[in-house]
């Protein structure tokens, strides 16, 4: 059986992206991107909605870019592109990344058949689809970064209204000040 895990990088205040959108104060640096790496090694399966899915996309030709030094950042983009997308989007067409598909809609219980049968874990993506997977009780696991800057408004990574019972499973403080957090999620 598979874990359905909801990993994000914020500010300290608990936002994924800034009031304009931005999130280039969320960029890890190398040792936090290695340990971001090591994470993902057991994801098999990713779920997007469109939104997420268009930033990461990047990751399907990261290792084109010229110049890109950090092996971090080539593994990663390695590991991303040996796992299953699934994107939630009514609007897409198609997908321009290999092994992606494309679902209309958020269904919960076809996650806990991917759950159930899967020999990888699973990872959501994005507030608002980690948002939909929390409130159905899909989500067995938060990893949450948290970068040592406070933003004052904008995404938030966790929804209102979604009350858990949380266990610490692992913490871990890096040189830059971003702190790592792991907790499983009570039935």
């Amino acid at each position: 059986m598979a874990d359905l895990i909801y990993s994000a990088i914020t500010s300290l205040d608990g936002y994924v992206a800034d009031e304009e959108g931005n999130f280039d104060w969320a960029a890890p640096d190398e040792d936090v991107h290695a340990y971001v790496n090591d994470l993902e090694r057991p994801i098999g399966t990713y779920l997007y909605g469109r939104r997420m899915y268009e930033v990461m996309t990047y990751w399907e030709t990261a290792h084109t870019v010229p110049d890109q030094t950090p092996s971090v950042v080539l593994d990663y983009a390695d590991l991303w592109q040996a796992a299953d997308k699934v994107v939630y989007s009514t609007t897409m067409k198609s997908a321009p990344t290999a092994r992606t598909r494309i679902e209309r809609d958020f269904v919960p219980e076809a996650v806990r058949e991917m759950k159930a049968s899967g020999d990888r874990d699973l990872s959501v993506g994005g507030p608002g689809l980690a948002a939909k997977a929390m409130e159905a009780g899909l989500v067995d696991e938060l990893r949450w970064f948290a970068t040592p800057i406070v933003v004052g408004g904008g995404t938030r990574w966790l929804p209102d209204g979604v009350s858990l019972e949380l266990e610490l499973a692992d913490e871990l403080r890096f040189g830059s000040g971003v702190v790592f957090l792991r907790y499983r999620i009570g039935t």
